[in-house]
């Protein structure tokens, strides 16, 4: 079997399958296969990719002279490797965009020894018009073509929208919407979020009567039954959507300005009347119901930095008085509390079957070398100097018994503008230790479909540091993947994890010996080619 991509003259991307003899598979005679235009990045006419399977040989292990030393290998092999596909894998109409790419892209990513592949599964498309009236047979359809195909599958359920590509939450939520605005999150100047529900409204019955609650659980239920063949086969993950981009977050920086670069602190996200209401009984309840009144009055805008309003001033700042330790507090609290609550009812629904479920944690790392931490603070993190934030998540996570999603891995401090006070590197590293503390693993992401500045070394590096890791999906299938650019880094990418590392921790200091990768044959590398 033979896959292999196309760049053609009108600027379509091309996924091509044949047999051993030669013949074509993918696409049919007449069919063109088209995963969308692509831009002018990615580009390239005329040149054609062909990955072929590949094959290592068995490793070598180092020679130590000491009898009584022993060589360990750190192997990327025990972290599983999956790719996620388009986001828009099905279609608003409950098809399958792009089915015959994807088909031969599943063929590509299997010969290259990938694991498995993650699917993101909408609110929007499969409880579209009526609450309790489910439509899954374009998703059914992709967990059929990835058996086949012989890969695993984790299914992301999304219970948020999206802007690219452009995702609504279901039609009938959005008609709610329209007229009760308290059913969304609201910044300070009362603009509503409309990209998931605040989770205020959590155990409120405000959606034809039933409460946000009773319809995450009813839909979930209806997944499991109706994916009941591939469970604990072809299905052995599920995220659970747990707020904005399928995150644990408040959406305090959905509103960035487009025409600036500058990296703000984002808002908080406390003032629809749900919440409110929440905060107004917190308040009178620790006998300061004068704080229960809004959120804080001295915080910057969306866009500004730290530093243009006294909250989250570095010495002096509102965080660290006894207002700002209660409505940090209490901010941070809620968010908890929402994600026990998800995470309780997935693990309850699929408890009786052999799926594991995960939930996603946001790396907010702008501004993280200032001692207020502002941007994880409006995103509902209470992490700020001698304050660690993540031990409550962590301990929420192992009471759930989750694993936990983790973004990020393919970015590094050196690439970060340097006014932002950014440390992706550090947060990550805090998150970790929390994660290792309570006994949790982690799954890894990349944030950067396009590509961050070294990423796949630093994706590397992070699977290598600790054995909290134990699966790495990489984001996301497309043009761009399969790209020239792209798919010979990924290719060899791949091929290192089945390479043994030597950490320079298992040899004495008195020998530096070198221990080679095993040689790859032939048959692995890209072969580029004029089309």
């Amino acid at each position: 079997m033979e896959v292999s991509a196309s760049y053609i003259s009108d600027s379509r991307f091309i996924v091509v399958a044949k047999n051993d003899s030669g013949n074509i598979l993918y696409p049919r005679p007449n069919h063109s296969v088209c995963f969308g235009q692509i831009t002018s990045r990615t580009q390239k006419p005329g040149l054609r990719f062909t990955t072929k399977a590949m094959r290592c040989e068995p490793a070598r292990p180092g020679h130590v002279s000491d009898s009584h030393s022993v060589t360990r290998f750190k192997l990327l092999d025990s972290v599983r490797l999956h790719v996620g596909l388009p986001m828009d894998a099905v279609s608003d109409s409950n098809t399958v965009n792009h089915a015959r790419a994807i088909a031969a892209g599943l063929k590509a990513l299997k010969l290259l020894g990938v694991e498995g592949v993650e699917l993101p599964v909408w609110w929007g498309i499969v409880e579209k018009e009526v609450n309790g009236k489910y439509e899954w047979s374009g998703y059914i359809a992709l967990a059929e073509m990835i058996q086949k195909a012989g890969l695993k599958l984790h299914v992301s359920l999304c219970f948020h929208a999206s802007k690219q590509p452009k995702i609504p939450l279901p039609r009938w939520v959005s008609m709610i919407g329209e007229s009760q605005f308290s059913i969304f999150f609201a910044d300070k100047s009362r603009q509503p979020c409309k990209e998931c529900l605040s989770l205020a409204v959590d155990d409120l019955s405000v959606l034809d009567g039933k409460t946000p609650m009773q319809v995450y659980q009813e839909f979930c239920e209806s997944f499991k039954s109706a994916f009941s063949p591939f469970m604990g086969s072809t299905i052995t993950g599920v995220t659970m959507g747990l707020g904005p981009d399928g995150e644990l977050r408040y959406p305090s920086h959905h509103c960035l300005a487009k025409s600036t670069n500058m990296s703000g602190v984002g808002e908080f996200q406390c003032y629809d009347k749900n919440m409110l209401n929440l905060l107004k009984q917190h308040a009178e309840a620790t006998g300061n119901p004068l704080w229960g009144l809004g959120g804080p009055h001295n915080a910057p805008d969306y866009d500004q930095p730290p530093n243009s309003n006294n909250f989250f001033s570095d010495y002096g700042g509102s965080w660290e008085s006894p207002y700002g330790d209660f409505f940090l507090s209490w901010y941070s609290s809620q968010l908890i509390s929402h994600g026990d609550r998800l995470l309780s009812l997935a693990s309850s629904t699929f408890r009786d079957t052999e799926v594991t479920v995960y939930g996603k944690v946001p790396l907010m790392y702008t501004w993280y070398r200032t001692r207020s931490h502002p941007s994880e603070l409006t995103t509902g993190f209470y992490n700020v100097a001698n304050r660690d934030g993540y031990e409550r998540v962590a301990e929420m996570f192992a009471r759930n018994s989750c694993k936990m999603i983790l973004p990020g891995m393919d970015l590094s401090d050196e690439h970060q503008p340097r006014e932002s006070l950014s440390s992706p590197e550090l947060l990550l590293a805090q998150i970790r230790t929390a994660c290792r503390k309570h006994g949790i693993k982690v799954s890894g992401q990349n944030s950067y479909v396009s590509g961050a500045p070294g990423g796949f070394e630093q994706i590397k590096k992070n699977l290598l540091s600790d054995n909290v890791v134990e699966l790495f999906t990489y984001q996301r299938m497309g043009a761009y993947f399969f790209s020239p650019e792209h798919f010979p880094s990924f290719t060899n990418f791949v091929r290192s994890f089945n390479q043994p590392i030597l950490h320079s921790d298992d040899l004495p200091m008195e020998q530096k010996q070198v221990v080679e990768p095993p040689s790859m044959s032939s048959e692995s590398s890209i072969k580029m080619q004029t089309a």
